[in-house]
């Protein structure tokens, strides 16, 4: 993205300790800070703050019914907030800091504003790596951080991504280059005996079972909102979205995986490919970028490559499917 697109009204910084300065300060007068995690860019505020949290759901457009990951430093932090099962224990030992989070019941004494939780008795909590980490030490407070762009719009791995998608609506932008990982953290729910796989995500279902040793349960794409990014239509370019293509059309741009392209790809629109060598973990680190390019070529719509299931595509599907749904689906 050009510099000149960003207005003066946005700001950002490469994350250093002077950013990490300038965000604790935002943070602390209920401001919403973007901030770089290990999975996309997030939009952080005080998650004990109410109006802090209100100019995330302002900036983003979001629906109110639509809770939010609740960001933590650790185990010990997030004891303040919420009460531990056996199985969620043993996976945050496992898994945090990392792409994973956990829908846990809140606990008597939490302060958790409910804008954060949509009013329910649990809250999504993650542990995050790299400058989330940091900030949240600074501040010793939980921060409320969805992804940092539009309600249902494609997430931000970027800083410019974000700038550009938000320019206006967020002052301060800290850039610590891509996300590695590329998609948003998966979210499990533990019911009784049941542990149950609410978003596929950063972290492998297969790593999970193993962590756990018991299979996963998947939830229903429509099933009612328990956790962010359960809706059907979510992550969407603003133009439509066609899966498992084998042939794409000269107005549609391909977004590609593996060596062999569809049939037609040489007279395509534009061409993207999220990995030639068939790698997910690749493809799951190039796939919000890629569609945000694709996006912005002026095809009629984007002609996705089939991607097999296993490992993260697990998690890159999931997104493909609901940025190729019927927009207004919830």
């Amino acid at each position: 993205m050009e510099n000149d697109r960003i207005s003066a009204e946005t700001t950002i910084l490469q994350a250093d300790a002077a950013a990490l300065g300038a965000a604790r300060t935002a943070v602390l007068a209920g401001d919403i800070v973007a901030i770089p995690t290990e999975t996309v860019y997030g939009l952080a505020a005080d998650a004990t703050h109410g109006e802090a949290v209100a100019k995330i759901f302002a900036a983003k457009q979001r629906p109110a019914f639509n809770p939010l990951i609740c960001h933590v430093s650790d185990i010990a932090m997030a004891e303040r907030y919420v009460t531990f099962d056996p199985v969620s224990r043993v996976l945050a030992g496992r898994f945090w800091p990392g792409a994973l989070t956990l829908v846990l019941p809140l606990a008597e004494s939490h302060d958790i504003h409910p804008l954060v939780t949509a009013g329910l008795a649990t809250v999504a909590l993650r542990a995050p790596r790299g400058f989330g980490a940091q900030l949240i030490e600074a501040v010793d407070r939980p921060l409320a951080a969805p992804s940092a762009n539009p309600s249902g719009r494609i997430s931000a791995t970027t800083a410019q991504a974000v700038a550009r998608e938000l320019d206006g609506r967020v002052r301060l932008v800290i850039d610590a280059g891509p996300a590695p990982v590329g998609v948003e953290s998966t979210i499990i729910k533990v019911d009784g005996d049941t542990v149950r796989l609410l978003r596929p995500g950063g972290i492998a279902a297969e790593d999970i079972e193993a962590a756990i040793g018991r299979p996963l349960v998947r939830a229903e794409q429509r099933a009612a909102i328990e956790a962010p990014g359960m809706l059907a239509s979510h992550y969407a370019p603003s133009v439509p979205v066609r899966l498992d293509a084998a042939r794409v059309e000269p107005s549609e741009a391909l977004l590609g995986f593996g060596p062999v392209r569809a049939a037609g790809a040489k007279h395509a629109h534009a061409v993207l490919v999220l990995s030639e060598t068939g790698d997910p973990v690749e493809a799951a680190a190039n796939l919000f970028e890629h569609m945000h390019r694709l996006d912005a070529t002026g095809a009629t719509a984007i002609a996705v490559e089939p991607i097999p299931e296993a490992g993260l595509g697990e998690a890159i599907n999931d997104r493909l499917r609901r940025a190729a749904a019927p927009r207004g689906q919830s």
